[in-house]
């Protein structure tokens, strides 16, 4: 292992010489050249840098928005809930009356309150969909 790392030693103490022996024009060559690529990786690191802070602001704004659209998403559900939940009371409230009119009422009017009902719902539906699309 010693014997190894005196040879790579050796090896840079050559390369070192050989640069110190090189004519002036060559040494600046090589340094221009390595500022150059220094340069170049400096503008790629503060490239890099740039990216990751936008991607880092973008993913907390993402972050926030989806907490907001959850939030919004339990607070319709919660709403929805409360409103069948009042829609089944009146329901309920309602189901003997109306059974009691059913057997007054012949079967158009019967067909006819049924399909009023369903148009109804088939609204609120609707507008709860787009509620939910805005979100």
């Amino acid at each position: 292992e010693v014997n190894k790392l005196n040879q790579q030693l050796e090896e840079k103490n050559g390369e070192i010489q050989q640069m110190i022996n090189q004519p002036p024009y060559e040494k600046e060559r090589e340094i221009l050249r390595l500022q150059k690529t220094l340069a170049e990786k400096e503008k790629a690191q503060a490239t890099s840098d740039v990216l990751c802070r936008s991607l880092t602001d973008e993913t907390h704004q993402l972050q926030r928005k989806l907490a907001s659209t959850a939030e919004m998403c339990q607070h319709l559900a919660k709403c929805l809930e409360e409103k069948q939940r009042k829609e089944k009371r009146n329901s309920d409230d309602q189901i003997p009356t109306e059974r009691s009119n059913q057997v007054f009422l012949q079967p158009p009017y019967n067909e006819t309150s049924l399909q009023a009902l369903i148009c109804n719902l088939q609204d609120e539906n609707r507008m709860l969909k787009q509620k939910v699309a805005h979100v």
